[in-house]
């Protein structure tokens, strides 16, 4: 499974991650960008005063995956 992490830097200077499952694998620069940006604008998410997603710093795409060590009982 992939998993779009989307790293910021809060108004405090802090990095936070905003993880994103099921997410379209094939999201081009310009898109992520401009939802980013979009995020950043919005100042939606705020903890104790510190706006967390204030300045986009990098996307990635994180593969996961699973190595199962019992399958039944």
């Amino acid at each position: 499974m992939k998993v779009l992490d989307l790293v910021f830097k809060s108004n405090l200077n802090k990095v936070h991650t905003l993880k994103l499952n099921y997410v379209n694998e094939s999201l081009d620069e310009a898109t992520v960008k401009a939802a980013m940006q979009a995020i950043a604008d919005a100042k939606l998410f705020d903890k104790q005063g510190e706006e967390l997603y204030v300045v986009p710093v990098l996307a990635k795409y994180v593969t996961t995956t699973d190595d199962v060590v019992v399958k039944s009982f």
